[in-house]
């Protein structure tokens, strides 16, 4: 077993995954190793990830990234959540807004009390208690403290170009010291011992030899699937759709929000950009052709299409292992949940960090591969919970898709959650689990998952009390939206590409 630091790693597949992964590597391993990612100019790539989360500005940051030069060259926008419509009936519309909501009393969260004043009368919609839903719903945004004493500050993502934050990245990355070779792997070369991965033969004859190998290379799953035949667990039972169309269409209502609107068999993503919005219908083939599914998104679009709507085939799920061998996965390579709470690109996030933390030295030591299909196998099973709430917790029953999903059985970790909530109003958060209580909250009651009765601690406050307090925060919100600038004017003055909004 050889041992040492390693001297040379080599990224295949360029794309997001790719080259956030070269630009990370390339900016914490400062030169002690030598970096090389291959990509073919000749294969696309999927370039749909769009919408983000909060923890994408952490990734940025770290890599020195300043924040309006990045919203410049990727055409951006910011995000404040994501509105979902028509997911608990034709209809309804919530916000599953970032940061907080309300304001916590002692020990209990604030939706205990907002409970208890829905209950007696005297409680808004839980989203009027939400700094940044109130901001998206008026397509206003401003950085920095808030004038209103009291109110948090703004917590946003982005919406941008995921084809122009690979271009960006690239030259982060080419700068220091990251060397890209164009071409198509024809040749993957194992050590006849070990059964690691060797070197890669290009098309043009070329030989590209490392000692760890990272598996950019999307759905395919070159060197994971492929090559290893790393298998891959299918959570279709719970995650019917398995297709979707993408187009872009001329820019149109700029709003500071993703949105996803159930359809009759899926659901269609809206993401504004500057230069334009970014359209997708995410379906199931069981339940509708695709000939349908590309005239449904087609039919909803706000502007002209500026394209004919691109396929895409998936199957949700993940790899059995996402490091085995040598052989690291990140992206689409190790797995895949559709984005309907703008989670892909945080999987590439989370899936360089993790690296980064068990980075092995030229040993490969077993244990750091075994810790890191862990971590890997707990976040995004956490993630799928989550998404299935979506499609369980509906009252549809207007076509098969879903009746199906209202009806199916889901994991019991997830029902037991949905259980505690509904019985309890007390949401339950393992550890370090990527959505936080108060995300769970707003999904559980935009989905209708209201409890009975709050907390009993909150029927401690006298009901007029509680009645002000409400009126209060609603208030401080209110003034303090309309004092934020438009969210287009905003980017015109710090942000703007080389185009107007």
């Amino acid at each position: 077993m050889p041992q040492g630091p390693l001297q040379e790693i080599v990224i295949v597949g360029g794309g997001t995954a790719g080259w956030m992964t070269a630009a990370a590597l390339s900016r914490f391993l400062e030169g002690a190793c030598r970096i090389r990612l291959i990509e073919s100019d000749a294969i696309g790539t999927v370039g749909v990830g769009e919408a983000t989360i909060p923890q994408i500005r952490l990734f940025n940051a770290g890599l020195g990234i300043d924040e309006d030069e990045f919203i410049r060259e990727t055409q951006g926008s910011y995000k404040l959540g994501i509105e979902f419509v028509d997911w608990h009936h034709v209809g309804s519309r919530y916000m599953h807004a970032f940061g907080s909501v309300g304001r916590d009393i002692g020990l209990l969260p604030f939706h205990h009390y907002w409970l208890a004043g829905r209950n007696a009368g005297t409680a808004a919609d839980f989203g009027a208690y939400s700094f940044n839903a109130a901001a998206a719903r008026a397509n206003r945004y401003n950085r920095g403290a808030p004038s209103v004493a009291g109110l948090p500050e703004l917590v946003h993502a982005y919406h941008f170009d995921a084809g122009l934050y690979a271009r960006y990245l690239r030259r982060y990355a080419e700068a220091r010291g990251v060397v890209r070779h164009e071409g198509r792997i024809t040749r993957v070369e194992r050590d006849g011992e070990s059964g690691d991965v060797r070197q890669l033969t290009l098309e043009d004859g070329s030989v590209i030899a490392g000692q760890l190998f990272i598996d950019c290379t999307g759905f395919r799953g070159l060197l994971i699937g492929e090559t290893l035949g790393t298998g891959y667990e299918d959570w279709s039972q719970w995650l019917a759709c398995d297709r979707a169309y993408a187009v872009p269409c001329a820019s149109a209502d700029f709003t500071p929000y993703t949105r996803a609107t159930a359809r009759a068999a899926g659901w269609q993503w809206r993401i504004p950009l500057q230069h334009r919005t970014g359209n997708g219908h995410v379906y199931s083939s069981a339940h509708i052709s695709d000939d349908e599914a590309a005239a449904t998104l087609l039919a909803h679009l706000d502007g002209e299409a500026l394209g004919e709507p691109r396929p895409l085939r998936f199957t949700a799920g993940r790899r059995e292992r996402m490091w085995a061998h040598n052989v690291v996965a990140i992206g689409l390579a190790s797995g895949f949940l559709e984005p309907l709470e703008s989670t892909s690109i945080h999987l590439i996030q989370s899936g360089i960090a993790r690296l980064l933390t068990l980075l092995p030295d030229a040993g490969m030591a077993p244990a750091l591969r075994d810790e890191f299909n862990r971590q890997s196998a707990w976040e995004i099973a956490r993630i799928r919970d989550f998404i299935i709430l979506h499609y369980k917790a509906t009252a549809r029953d207007d076509t098969p898709f879903w009746r199906r999903a209202r009806d199916m059985a889901i994991p019991d970790d997830l029902a037991d959650r949905i259980r505690l909530f509904a019985e309890t109003g007390r949401v339950r958060r393992d550890h370090d689990e990527l959505f936080t209580e108060i995300g769970w909250t707003q999904v559980f009651l935009g989905q209708g998952i209201v409890p009975a009765a709050p907390h009993p601690l909150a029927g401690l406050v006298a009901p007029a009390d509680l009645a002000g307090f409400l009126a209060q925060l609603q208030g401080a919100i209110t003034r303090e939206v309309a004092s934020l600038p438009d969210h287009a004017a905003f980017i015109r003055r710090h942000n703007a590409a080389n185009r107007q909004v």
